[in-house]
């Protein structure tokens, strides 16, 4: 390793920023029966919970729920600010890995399956079932926005599968759960392998996806830009204006070991992105952060739990810049609320 790489392993480690406690799930519900959890477009905390769940298998010192029977009758947890109210999802057909809210005050769970199975779902605003359809093997990523309908990502094993929905990549979906197009990035960056990290803001979307490290940014009318970025496999992003912050990743070929609690603080260009920060990312007490399931990124938020449990939400916010010099303030200091840097709609 040379001066430079030395000198850039030091300066992540010289200032931390802490995450702040974003949202928890009541006492009342059993922590363990929760199949999903996500923060849906509004800012609001969701958890998928099966009444009568079975725990098949332990994994990363939690025991893994798993529904009795299917059909089953599912009860989502809605905490808007610490305002909590219920919504029972009748006959959900699929075992849910991931779901979120949809425009209208619906919703999309996503279950497992072999290629081109019928593993997603779709629910009125009245909890009742209104189709099911394809939604692709390996999906990584399911994240809502505020008014078209949802996004999903994939992993390498389902884009180089033999399932058609899964080969898109980065793929977008009305609300009704019709397919509306996918990723079909420009050559030379046409290679896509795996998605890294998608931020859904408005019908705004900005991905990294590898090899190459480019920051994508698309939409329901396709591809706007894409540049490169000199930070790859992050596995978390914010955004927020011409400023860019992304969670994890592998700068300039360093070393992987620490990568996971690492913040780069980056300013766009007109190509690219250039690295103006760093820091460690740790626990309100100081404790570092060592591991999380798959954040969820809205605008300049991010949002993450840990793998040993999905009662707790923290958010780590990309900040303002400073009134008094223009500069961007370094550190997580605002005061965690529904995603900013989105124009303001009804919930649903």
């Amino acid at each position: 390793m040379d001066a430079s790489h030395s000198f850039a392993r030091e300066v992540i480690f010289l200032t931390k920023v802490a995450l702040r406690s974003y949202a928890l799930l009541p006492r009342q519900y059993d922590e363990r029966k929760v199949l999903a959890s996500t923060i849906d477009p509004w800012g609001r905390a969701l958890w998928l919970i099966c009444p009568d769940a079975r725990f098949p298998s332990r994994r990363a010192g939690r025991d893994v729920p798993a529904p009795t029977k299917l059909p089953f009758d599912a009860l989502v947890v809605i905490s808007d600010r610490g305002v909590v109210r219920e919504q029972t999802l009748h006959g959900v057909a699929v075992d849910p890995s991931a779901f979120d809210a949809l425009p209208g005050g619906g919703f999309v769970l996503s279950g497992g399956g072999g290629p081109n199975a019928r593993s997603g779902q779709i629910f009125g605003r009245d909890g009742r079932s209104r189709r099911r359809f394809p939604l692709g093997t390996r999906l990584t990523h399911l994240v809502a926005d505020r008014r078209s309908g949802f996004w999903t990502g994939y992993a390498d094993e389902g884009i180089y599968s033999d399932d058609r929905v899964s080969a898109g990549g980065l793929v977008r979906w009305d609300s009704r759960g019709n397919h509306a197009g996918a990723l079909r990035p420009p050559a030379p960056l046409d290679y896509l392998v795996d998605v890294n990290t998608v931020n859904v803001c408005d019908s705004t979307v900005h991905a990294v996806y590898w090899p190459s490290a480019p920051l994508v940014e698309t939409g329901p009318g396709g591809i706007r830009r894409i540049r490169r970025l000199p930070v790859s496999d992050p596995f978390g992003l914010a955004i927020r204006g011409d400023r860019l912050l992304l969670l994890g990743g592998v700068e300039g070929g360093a070393s992987t070991a620490d990568r996971v609690s690492a913040v780069h603080h980056l300013r766009l260009t007109d190509e690219g992105a250039v690295v103006t920060g760093h820091e460690e990312l740790v626990f309100p007490n100081g404790d570092p952060v060592r591991r999380y399931a798959r954040p969820v990124c809205r605008g300049p938020r991010i949002f993450l739990h840990t793998i040993r449990t999905l009662r707790q939400w923290w958010v780590l916010t990309l900040p303002q810049p400073s009134a008094r010099t223009g500069r961007w303030r370094p550190g997580n200091t605002m005061t965690p609320r529904p995603p900013g840097g989105c124009r303001t709609v009804n919930r649903p």
